[in-house]
């Protein structure tokens, strides 16, 4: 017979302040050492061990040891969601700063591994209009490509086998919370984003989420019928 999940146990696991400042800095994609989650939750290294330890035991968070270092990542796709989907309800912290200082996330970033903000969700839209992507019968969530998407992915280099063997949903609506609209998760998502940024038509800005269309990528998305951004 199986237990019923522990809500009380990871609710309090995830409302401490400084574990949920860690779980938003992994939002970026990367795996990061203790050392940077430490500084990014402004806390002492012995204080995050502690963290990290109650994030590991509940199974938010793995880590890998390289050389002198362990890295911790989300233990899977369904943490990275968790943590979206408490930035769609949470309040923001100020207003005048979010008004003075949020364009250039809410314009386009990643969550986690794939698109997101206007990029993201008009890429979706776009998607959606041209009949590349679809809904799966009986969850609406989840979407899957339609021979006339498949055969246009291929015809930009996108790899779409590799795509569906990743052991993960394959293709997703995901609500963004920035833009209250959809935008695609799942490995798809994740092989467009992989995708753009070995064009070069996105640019990473260091140790954010942020992404900066370059002039290469404006050209690119705009021929794919994207707003320019």
């Amino acid at each position: 017979m199986n237990a019923e999940p522990d809500l009380a146990r990871i609710a309090a696991t995830v409302g401490d302040p400084r574990r949920i400042q860690m779980l938003a800095l992994l939002m970026e994609g990367r795996a990061l050492t203790a050392k940077e989650l430490a500084l990014g939750a402004g806390v002492e290294p012995a204080t995050a061990t502690a963290h990290l330890k109650r994030l590991l035991e509940d199974g938010l968070l793995e880590s890998a040891s390289q050389g002198r270092h362990k890295y911790f990542r989300f233990a899977s796709e369904h943490v990275a969601q968790l943590v979206e989907s408490l930035m769609r309800v949470a309040p923001p912290r100020n207003a005048e700063a979010a008004s003075r200082g949020d364009e250039p996330i809410r314009a386009a970033r990643y969550c986690y591994d794939h698109l997101a903000g206007s990029l993201g969700t008009d890429l979706l839209a776009m998607m959606l209009r041209k009949g590349w992507l679809r809904a799966v019968s009986g969850d609406a969530r989840q979407l899957d490509l339609t021979p006339k998407g498949g055969k246009a992915l291929a015809q930009m280099g996108l790899d779409i086998g590799a795509a569906r063997e990743r052991r993960r949903l394959f293709a997703c609506r995901c609500l963004d919370w920035s833009e209250r609209r959809d935008h695609l998760g799942g490995a798809l998502g994740a092989a467009l984003a992989d995708h753009f940024k070995a064009a070069r038509w996105i640019d990473r800005q260091k140790n954010s989420r942020v992404v900066r269309i370059t002039p290469l990528g404006s050209d690119g998305f705009a021929r794919l019928g994207l707003p320019p951004g």
